[in-house]
């Protein structure tokens, strides 16, 4: 047998040294030793620690990071497949002693540079090979799912280049994204999925979603063991959402995507990095993560391995606020606390969390919500001093919360401030009316429904009275004015432009009145005045 003597050769020609495959204990590393038989306390090259496939915005800072071993220690040296990395403005080799690392930087990453990357581990006894896919996300164009064939080519990555436009629906055509959600949903959701996208002959639809889920499960075979426990997208009481999935890859170095919308989307596997998205895995369950949520974050969310997809999540996003936010609650021991929050929209649901864990309605908890769904409720019952803390509410990606204090007998948490409970009356001291929440200007088009809504606070409770042009309309139909816990809400079904004036809210108590008003101007109110005014004009 030969023995290479002092030779680094990223890519050594194998016809000329008796080479011997070797298996690493790290998948996906390809290991070549050069002689039969090492001498004694001598080791090939071999990778504790591989680079990691990566999905960047062009414009950022790229590295692969590697550890290798072998004795004599291994020189490491990069390269890739379709051009050469000796430019050192664009490619940066470092090696840190202290952690073993090598790093292998791209201080400002262009669309050019990406390709497949090697990283090869050499000394004279042999050599450890490892590929890493860069994928690079060009800045202000935008993917469609169905252009992932383009981006592939040979097994290499290339940078996405756009398309031709995409031919239009025809009438009548089921959106794509209709199908993705179904393929992922729980079987409960089936219901309400078809109902948004207006399908109504289901046994088609059932005969359709299993002959694609056959065909999916095909694929998804080539790279998965098993998949399960697909928990769609979710937000949380600290502002994040998340997704997650269990799932068996058949090879641990498979690419894993998430796209948005069919547009690819960069995140990073780091703990403590400050990337809008993240991947956590947890032995076979991937969890998929963002954070500093937006309105603009809502879309469809998909996972895909290598170029299967695996899962789809769509998440919406209400356009809804707090009126009035959690106030902080003082109850004793074996008492219930209540909290309360009002919301700017209808939603017929929230979520409430203790202590960053959700609850839900049982023993434990009560969750109501008002007729006009504008107010949520959260009672805690039979307070123990364990159950004190901080508790959330979530309304789409806004949030709040408000500390629950427990006070035993002998004991108390905080100085004891006014707080509100679930009836006023029992809060113990007496105060003129006052608006905590005023009325806002609407202008809303002719015909559209509208919500007012202002938020009362006194004791006793007020009479609250509402006027349009100081006339009283409490009792007027069109008009439907509800009351509850302070929150005031006059809602209209369809407003005309009579509508149109200034509104009033007034409340009185023993101790005195408070009141605020507002202008309600309809789109659309001077047209036929308009119309008349030309027509006399004419004449």
């Amino acid at each position: 047998k030969l023995k290479l003597k002092n030779v680094i050769d990223p890519n050594p020609d194998e016809n000329t040294v008796s080479a011997h495959r070797k298996k690493s204990k790290v998948p996906g590393v390809m290991i070549t030793q050069f002689m039969e038989t090492l001498p004694e306390g001598k080791s090939h090259p071999d990778f504790t620690r591989k680079p990691i496939a990566l999905t960047i915005q062009e414009g950022k800072f790229a590295f692969f990071k590697a550890i290798v071993t072998g004795d004599p220690k291994p020189t490491v040296k990069w390269s890739r497949n379709n051009g050469d990395v000796s430019d050192t403005s664009r490619y940066q080799t470092k090696y840190d002693p202290n952690s073993n690392e090598h790093t292998f930087e791209m201080p400002n990453v262009m669309p050019d540079q990406a390709d497949t990357y090697k990283c090869f581990a050499t000394n004279e006894y042999g050599q450890a090979t490892v590929t890493v896919l860069l994928n690079i996300i060009e800045v202000g164009y935008k993917k469609n799912k169905s252009q992932q064939a383009a981006e592939t080519v040979d097994g290499n990555f290339k940078t996405v280049r756009p398309k031709s436009e995409q031919p239009e629906k025809k009438e009548g055509e089921i959106d794509d994204k209709f199908w993705e959600l179904l393929l992922s949903a729980d079987k409960k959701d089936y219901e309400s999925i078809c109902a948004e996208y207006g399908i109504t002959d289901f046994r088609w639809m059932l005969k359709k979603l299993n002959e694609m889920k056959k065909e999916q499960e095909e694929e998804q075979a080539e790279f998965v063991k098993n998949l399960s426990n697909l928990r769609p997208i979710q937000v949380h009481a600290d502002g994040t959402a998340s997704f997650e999935l269990d799932m068996d890859l058949l090879e641990p170095s498979s690419s894993i995507f998430l796209y948005k919308d069919g547009i690819m989307i960069p995140y990073t596997k780091e703990l403590g990095d400050k990337m809008k998205h993240s991947l956590r895995q947890i032995g076979r369950k991937y969890v998929f993560s963002m954070r500093d949520l937006m309105p603009e974050d809502a879309g469809l969310y998909q996972v895909d391995v290598e170029d299967v997809n695996m899962f789809s999540t769509d998440f919406k996003i209400p356009t809804v606020d707090f009126l009035v936010k959690m106030q902080e609650v003082k109850a004793k021991e074996r008492e219930d606390a209540v909290f309360e929050c009002v919301l700017t929209n209808p939603m017929s649901k929230i979520l409430w969390f203790g202590k960053n864990m959700p609850l839900e309605q049982g023993d434990k908890y009560d969750i109501e919500v008002s007729e006009d769904k504008l107010i949520h409720r959260l009672v805690v019952k039979d307070c123990m001093v364990v159950d004190k803390g901080i508790y959330s509410a979530c309304a789409g990606i806004k949030s709040c919360n408000a500390w629950l204090v427990v006070e035993g007998e002998k004991s108390s948490y905080r100085k004891r401030l006014p707080t509100f409970t679930r009836h006023s009356s029992e809060v113990g001291f007496e105060r003129p009316p006052s608006i905590l929440v005023p009325l806002k200007v609407h202008t809303p088009p002719k015909g559209y429904q509208l919500y007012m809504t202002c938020a009362v606070r006194g004791c006793p409770t007020p009479t609250v009275s509402w006027y349009l042009n100081d006339v009283l309309i409490n009792q007027d139909s069109n008009y439907y004015i509800t009351n509850a816990h302070g929150v005031c809400s006059l809602y209209i079904m369809r407003v005309r432009p009579v509508d149109s004036g200034e509104y009033k809210v007034v409340a009185v108590n023993t101790l005195g009145k408070a009141e605020c008003s507002s202008k309600l101007v309809v789109k659309g109110k001077n047209e036929v005045t308009t119309i008349f005014k030309h027509f006399f004009a004419m004449i």
